[in-house]
């Protein structure tokens, strides 16, 4: 007895081949997602909710907002980002005195994401992706409006990173700030 088996035309083969092989546009979009990175900016939060949630619970819990305004397709942001969890003592203060929210201002796919709070704290973006911003639980800005205290690519430098946690801390600014250098 002869068992038959099936085969594809090879024809057929060659139109499912080709089909699975990236147009020229496709390619270019492929090359520009991160193939290797986690979305750390919700592109559909509400930036104001998330300031609110942060300021009631920084209230409560005695701490200071940490805003971090970035995008997705940032290998800077996300750079410190890893940063902000792998460094045991960077980890220790920002547990211990922040509420950290991650403000989305993209901006490639039309307007700047969050633009209306961007411009309430200053544009801390106008030189690059992360920048930083401290608010008091209150609401009230610490950081500087209209500068950056941490350059985009001090994620490099986790010893800098630490020195503006450290400094803007809860209760630090009363008595380090007159002290210390403004970054």
């Amino acid at each position: 007895m002869r068992k038959h088996f099936g085969f594809v035309p090879v024809g057929a083969l060659a139109v499912v081949l080709i089909a699975l092989i990236p147009s020229d546009g496709a390619a270019a979009e492929a090359a520009d997602a991160p193939k290797h990175r986690l979305s750390i900016y919700d592109p559909k939060a509400d930036g104001e909710k998330q300031i609110a949630d942060a300021l009631a619970t920084a209230k409560r819990e005695g701490k200071h907002v940490l805003l971090q305004f970035g995008a997705n397709w940032c290998p800077d942001c996300h750079a410190m980002h890893r940063l902000f969890q792998s460094d045991p003592e960077i980890a220790a203060v920002l547990k211990a005195g922040y509420v950290t929210v991650m403000i989305d201002v993209d901006s490639r796919e039309g307007p700047t994401r969050n633009a209306a709070i961007v411009e309430r704290f200053g544009n801390p973006i106008e030189g690059g992706i992360p920048a930083l911003v401290v608010l008091a639980a209150d609401g009230a800005q610490l950081t500087p409006k209209g500068t950056r205290d941490l350059k985009d690519d001090d994620h490099r430098h986790p010893d800098k990173v630490l020195a503006f946690l450290k400094r803007w801390a809860p209760g630090a600014e009363k008595t380090q700030a007159s002290s210390q250098p403004n970054f």
